[in-house]
């Protein structure tokens, strides 16, 4: 399993906003199997002291996600630069070779670029390499096909939970590669 779903959680849409969680799932883009997953919750303050910022309407839109979503970002938390180190060290172990492993975004702009933003405020790597990046929203929109296969795929779970996020992902992205 060479292949890395990524998907986080945040206060707003811009860059160098603040992520309140981090999800990885490592699985098979063939068989869509699910191999380890990662999952933390992010200590706000931890984000403002390193000047990420909270959008008002992004807070807004949290207070009207359902209960269970909005439990989910206040599970235990840790400090950003622990999560990133923490995320860092669980990718290294996962992936044998790290050079081989296609790591997944929706967008890559968005996800991944969020992440490296904030691996660069605390001073640390990010664990893969840019040219491993991969981008769900373009695959997506690519053809009609792949944008109904998605429209039809069954959520599971609860959405903006980032674990489900990137199951549900990987779900649709598995079936668009391999129908």
């Amino acid at each position: 399993m060479n292949d890395l779903m990524l998907d986080i959680e945040t206060m707003g849409t811009k860059s160098f906003r603040a992520i309140v969680t981090i999800a990885a799932v490592q699985f098979d883009r063939k068989t869509g199997a699910i191999g380890k997953e990662f999952y933390k919750v992010i200590d706000l303050q931890s984000c403002i002291d390193l000047q990420l910022k909270i959008d008002a309407d992004t807070l807004y839109w949290w207070m009207k996600q359902p209960d269970e979503a909005r439990k989910k970002i206040m599970e235990y938390k840790e400090p950003l630069p622990k999560v990133l180190s923490d995320l860092a060290i669980w990718f290294n172990s996962v992936f044998n070779s790290p050079n081989q492993v296609s790591v997944w975004g929706n967008s890559a702009r968005f996800d991944l670029g969020m992440l490296e933003n904030c691996y660069s405020l605390c001073r640390q790597n990010v664990p893969w390499n840019h040219w491993e990046e991969m981008d769900l929203r373009t695959i997506t929109n690519l053809t009609q096909r792949n944008k109904d296969i998605k429209r039809g795929t069954k959520f599971e779970g609860i959405k903006h939970y980032a674990v489900d996020d990137c199951k549900h992902q990987i779900k649709y992205l598995t079936e668009m590669l391999n129908n």
